[in-house]
């Protein structure tokens, strides 16, 4: 079958992803193996491609948020049959999901309904699961006493996620942060009851909008550079979330205010182990709330086909920092 693949770790201005022949995807006993329809991306694989290479004499075949259609299924998957529409992230030690068939433990994977377009499926997987697992940890409602959220990188696809998801499940009032016209006009449309600039005075902005304090702060981005605005704008015994987290990080700033800390790796569960099925559940739950409208795609940005053009100008809209929503290349069939 065909996939983009690459050898070494590479700079945007280097790209090396070819479109290549390789072997069909085995599956193990757990596993469905899906025909790729849509694919949607992320920064963090472009950060992949420029710092992991394959092993000698390997290739890496990335991409892990993906909607398509099931083909087989492995005798130990239950749930799942031929033809099933199905969307879903993957596992980041196996080949992803830039290929025309992805092989996938079912545990992560849930049906999408019949009226959503795989474009749209695609869109959501990474979103949801990492801003669920952000906000609600392994529960499903708000760590008790949290009743403001700020969103920092409220357009991006997590952010986007995070605060419907917000909206929808909880009766939080929601701050999401923008600095552009277009991005904040975004950041309002996911919900968010207010849209701050984190390239200004962050308590400034809030005070001037009559809060003194926030309960929980959801980074997306640039948490480092952002820590003492954030940790500013925190109650004592507030709660800070991120999924970047990276380098030296000033834990001193963050004891002061007795705040703790929550990590988020969308592959924790997968590569540990525990309780994968949580994923499949929370994918399934969203897409009954997308078919219902308590949740709406984020789809910005279509690109077609299973090419590295379109690879490399998914990559470039990845890297500018600038992106609203989600990006999703669509897989011709």
């Amino acid at each position: 079958m065909k996939a983009l693949a690459y050898e070494e770790a590479h700079a945007l201005d280097a790209f090396a992803i070819t479109l290549t022949e390789v072997a069909e995807p085995r599956l193990r006993d757990g596993d469905l193996l899906v025909e790729v329809r849509a694919i949607g991306i992320n920064p963090g694989e472009a950060s992949i491609r420029r710092t992991r290479s394959a092993e000698p004499g390997g290739r890496l075949v990335l991409g892990w948020e993906f909607a398509g259609v099931v083909a087989a299924t492995g005798p130990a998957a239950t749930g799942f049959a031929v033809g099933d529409r199905v969307m879903g992230t993957g596992d980041f030690t196996r080949d992803g999901s830039w290929a025309e068939r992805v092989a996938v433990d079912h545990r992560v994977v849930a049906k999408i309904p019949d009226r959503l377009a795989f474009t749209d499926a695609a869109s959501l997987p990474i979103g949801v699961l990492t801003a669920w697992e952000s906000l609600f940890r392994d529960q499903d409602v708000l760590l008790p006493g949290v009743s403001r959220v700020l969103v920092v990188g409220g357009a991006g696809g997590v952010g986007s996620m995070a605060t419907q998801l917000l909206k929808a499940m909880t009766p939080a009032f929601v701050i999401s942060t923008a600095s552009r016209p277009e991005s904040r006009e975004w950041a309002t449309a996911m919900g968010a009851d207010l849209v701050v600039d984190h390239r200004g005075d962050l308590a400034g902005q809030l005070r001037a909008a009559g809060i003194d304090h926030v309960d929980l702060v959801f980074s997306t981005s640039g948490t480092t550079g952002h820590l003492g605005a954030i940790v500013e704008v925190l109650r004592p015994f507030g709660h800070l979330a991120s999924i970047d987290l990276a380098g030296p990080l000033d834990l001193g700033a963050v004891t002061g205010k007795s705040l703790s800390l929550h990590s988020e790796m969308v592959f924790s569960r997968i590569a540990a182990g525990s309780d994968v099925g949580s994923q499949g559940r929370i994918l399934a739950r969203a897409a009954d709330d997308v078919a219902a409208g308590r949740l709406r795609p984020i789809v910005t940005t279509t690109l077609d086909g299973l090419t590295a053009e379109t690879m490399k100008t998914a990559h470039t809209l990845a890297e500018s920092g600038r992106t609203i929503g989600k990006t999703v290349i669509r897989v011709d069939r």
